[in-house]
């Protein structure tokens, strides 16, 4: 039986429009998507014209200033998160049909997603209710309490490997703090975000708490930040958008978070099993067919394994079921567009002009069910340097490079020797090794003998040009919020600094 006839039945060709004060909005900008895993059209989206956008603004500001969402006490804004969260669970099979029929990614992964969607708001309905603040008893009888609020209207500019989580991580803590939003998913990939904004209209959330617009950056995502109503930006996305997003930010002077990707290094010491670093190497590098802004594309590996190392990850990596997304056996699915999938391919000819020793893949899947769609083989390069555009540039595709170094002080400064700073790892059996190389690794998120796990209580976020800030747990939160001091005169008397 085929993929095809494996997929189950939801309604994609819909009118997919977007969400603004509490209604959905049709336009006459229509754009069609195309179903990554075999380049058939799947359905049209009515973007949003400059108009809409401005309408979406003004919903949120009106919204923020004189609606009810940010004087709702916390433990009824924590009921509505569960409320989302529950909804999530209860649409959970369309949401992961949506989220892999629109992005190509395999079942298993978009399923994997959506259960931590729903976790992220549960985890922030859950910490809003928790004690914050302080209170300081400061001289001259006064006492001051320290509260965090509202930052007001913040606009969401949410990539496209992980729709439905990344509007997940964003949204939970603004809407938990009480803020108002205008989310805006990539063009390619908006079909979850606007069934969210489905499940924000039937369980009753305020009409302009969250608005939904689509379109490009260029034509929506800069009229929201550049906009003077808006408090705060927070995008994910390349590092060339993050810069010009600050521009565009300066106008009001808004604050702004940024996640903007990575080139994150795995160092593999010769003490540690290697059959066990090369599981871990695979699903760094080619979850998401590498789709992930930390993922492991730089493999550091200690000479005297280099050979055994790359040999098995070939060995491995030539095994993996690249195959339709809603196969039961694919372990790998389709790059999101045509787009990608020649800029991967680009720079896999870059490696190779650049003398990189290309030890497995690097060319496009084109056979039986696969011939249609964005497929690329799972690709190695090995005998690379530090200056080549393979290894400093994020390629966002199934591809690695292994570096080879002889002492830990190199491994350290090859892991290091990246403008990027988003994540990393280290293998080795020596623990008090691991934690003085994970100490040095100037990264915001890192692994001892692991990969990939991610947690909605611990922040996300990177150093260098990985971006501003963090997400998630409690960075996530005060992230969205003010903070203010609070100065209360406990003796209201005359001061008698100037004469009468």
């Amino acid at each position: 039986m085929t993929a095809t006839k494996l997929m189950p039945k939801f309604n994609v060709h819909q009118n997919w429009q977007a969400f603004i004060n509490g209604q959905f909005k049709k336009s006459d900008l229509a754009r069609q998507l195309i179903n990554p895993s075999d380049g058939s059209n799947l359905c049209q989206v009515y973007e949003s014209s400059p108009a809409h956008v401005e309408e979406a603004i003004m919903a949120a500001r009106t919204s923020f200033d004189q609606g009810e969402w940010r004087n709702t006490a916390s433990v009824d804004r924590a009921k509505m998160l569960f409320t989302i969260a529950d909804k999530i669970e209860e649409n959970s099979s369309e949401l992961a049909y949506l989220e892999t029929i629109n992005l190509g990614k395999a079942l298993r992964e978009s399923q994997y997603d959506v259960t931590d969607a729903a976790n992220c708001f549960r985890y922030y309905a859950g910490l809003i209710t928790k004690p914050t603040g302080q209170s300081v008893e400061v001289p001259a009888s006064s006492f001051t309490t320290i509260v965090r609020e509202p930052i007001g209207v913040c606009g969401q500019i949410i990539p496209w490997n992980y729709p439905l989580l990344m509007a997940a991580w964003k949204l939970a803590p603004a809407l938990a703090m009480g803020n108002s939003c205008v989310l805006k998913p990539s063009e390619y990939t908006p079909l979850t975000a606007i069934k969210l904004g489905q499940i924000l209209q039937e369980i009753g959330l305020p009409p302009g708490v969250v608005n939904i617009v689509l379109g490009d950056g260029i034509k929506v995502g800069k009229l929201i930040a550049q906009s003077n109503l808006v408090d705060k930006i927070a995008f994910t996305g390349s590092l060339k958008t993050g810069k010009s997003i600050v521009q565009d930010a300066l106008g009001n002077l808004k604050k702004v978070t940024l996640e903007l990707g990575g080139k994150s290094p795995m160092v593999v010491f010769n003490d540690f099993d290697i059959d066990i670093a090369i599981d871990y190497a695979l699903f760094a590098i080619y979850c998401h067919a590498g789709q992930v802004c930390s993922a492991g594309s730089r493999m550091i590996v200690h000479e005297d394994i280099y050979e055994t190392f790359i040999e098995k990850l070939k060995n491995r990596a030539q095994k993996i079921n690249v195959g339709h997304p809603f196969a039961p056996t694919t372990e790998m699915g389709a790059m999101v567009s045509e787009i990608q999938m020649n800029r991967v391919l680009d720079y896999i000819k870059i490696g190779v002009k650049e003398g990189a020793k290309l030890i497995t893949g690097g060319k496009r899947i084109e056979k039986g069910e696969l011939k249609n769609g964005y497929y690329i083989e799972p690709t190695i390069f090995a005998e690379v340097n530090s200056n080549m555009r393979i290894v400093r540039e994020e390629i966002f595709g199934p591809v690695v490079v292994i570096q080879k170094f002889s002492d830990e002080a190199q491994a350290i400064a090859l892991a290091n020797d990246s403008d990027y700073g988003l994540a990393g790892a280290v293998f080795t059996s020596d623990i008090t090794r691991a934690y003085r190389v994970i100490k040095a690794l100037k990264a915001g998120i890192t692994w001892i003998n692991g990969y990939h796990n991610t947690y909605a209580e611990c922040p996300w976020g990177g150093y260098k040009q990985s971006g501003w800030g963090r997400e998630l747990g409690t960075f996530g939160l005060e992230a969205y919020s003010e903070v203010k001091q609070i100065n209360l005169n406990l003796d209201p008397n005359p001061i008698g600094w100037f004469n009468e």
